[in-house]
């Protein structure tokens, strides 16, 4: 990686319907932590993302990456849900917000 590519700013991608679904869904309070969360998001660059305490940014090494993808990640978006997504380039694709912790990494 170059080092643009590590100190940009980072650009959200929130497309995914199944994303948006869960993000709709929310409780407001929750809702609104999940907002606030993306956009602390976009004022960071990917090495503050990597080292941030509170994100808790991690490989998901139990779910296979879908073709094309070279990992899945977890974030905390807000204080009990966690959300998965992956890196391209400047852009963090977000996928879900899980209903629960374990959900994240396909446990059950």
């Amino acid at each position: 990686m170059t080092k643009s590519e590590t100190n940009g700013l980072v650009r959200l991608d929130l497309n995914n319907p199944v994303f948006q679904e869960n993000l709709l869904a929310l409780p407001k309070p929750e809702r609104h932590s999940a907002l606030e969360t993306l956009k602390k998001l976009r004022q960071m660059s990917w090495n503050q993302i990597y080292r941030d305490n509170g994100l808790k940014w991690e490989k998901i090494v139990s779910i296979t990456p879908p073709a094309g993808v070279s990992a899945l990640y977890s974030l905390r978006i807000t204080q009990s849900r966690r959300a998965t997504a992956y890196r391209d380039g400047d852009f963090m694709r977000l996928l879900t917000i899980a209903p629960d912790h374990d959900a994240t990494y396909g446990k059950k």
